[in-house]
């Protein structure tokens, strides 16, 4: 009995899923305005962090007075071209770039600083990850009953429509508009706690190979290779996601300006 409970705790500390826990790291209880409690978790701690880099990589970024360009600006000019080159082809408007922009800039950083070992990522709370997405698309809706008024609705009944089938239609066409909200978000959030996922238990793997003895150390490096391989794939996948979530994002703002 006691064997199976001491297999069960080691279980669940070793679990690949423990990762994603939002867990309280400080709380403050306070008399005052009643009973106020105040927690800081570990989403909201690296929240802060995340914004703090952004912050301080735009402000290393700065070349207002220098006359050759750092790094550090080289970088953020080709992101920004990149971005506002993709903005213009999918809008033909300037005037949505920098929400585009801080988009993804909040989704590329949160993701990169999910891959340091033992931090948290963010974008692996399904609340943040849904949380945007379902704000993205009400802000969409709510820009295209800004400008087509009561004409926004004849986006749920396509052209042709026979009378008899339009009830039907409007009902799927709705559907499918709502189910944007999730697809955008659960999107991401699979991808990097897929990704997250793998990379523990590989890691957990790995670990206990190479504690298992000199033999087992040296015939383990080959697969360690391998699992810098897949690092560097994860890598990737911190900017290919970010880089969806925007452009995706960039397709709903157009179908709701254009009515397509």
């Amino acid at each position: 009995m006691l064997n199976t409970d001491y297999q069960t705790i080691v279980l669940k500390i070793n679990s690949p899923l423990e990762q994603f826990e939002v867990t309280n790291l400080l709380g403050i209880n306070s008399p005052f305005f009643g009973f106020f409690h105040l927690n800081l978790t570990n989403l909201a701690l690296y929240s802060i962090l995340v914004l703090v880099i952004i912050i301080s990589i735009h402000y290393l970024g700065n070349n207002e007075n220098k006359l050759v360009p750092s790094k550090w600006s080289i970088a953020l000019e080709s992101i920004y071209a990149s971005i506002n080159s993709m903005v213009r082809e999918q809008l033909g408007k300037e005037v949505y770039y920098p929400f585009i922009y801080s988009l993804f800039f909040f989704i590329l950083t949160a993701n990169l600083c999910g891959n340091v070992p033992y931090s948290f990522t963010i974008t692996t709370s399904i609340m943040v990850s849904i949380g945007l997405s379902f704000t993205i698309l009400i802000a969409v809706t709510i820009l295209g009953l800004s400008i087509h008024k009561i004409s926004f609705f004849k986006y749920f009944v396509p052209s042709g429509t026979p009378l008899a089938l339009v009830p039907l239609l409007v009902l799927i066409e709705m559907v499918s508009y709502l189910a944007r909200a999730f697809s955008l978000g659960i999107r991401l959030f699979a991808n990097v706690v897929a990704g997250h996922t793998l990379m523990k238990i590989l890691a957990t793997f790995l670990y206990q190979m190479f504690s298992a003895g000199f033999v087992m150390f040296i015939v383990t490096i080959i697969p360690f290779g391998l699992f810098l391989a897949i690092m560097g794939l994860e890598l990737a996948v911190s900017f290919i996601q970010a880089y969806v979530f925007t452009i995706l994002t960039c397709s709903y703002i157009k179908d709701s300006i254009e009515l397509h």
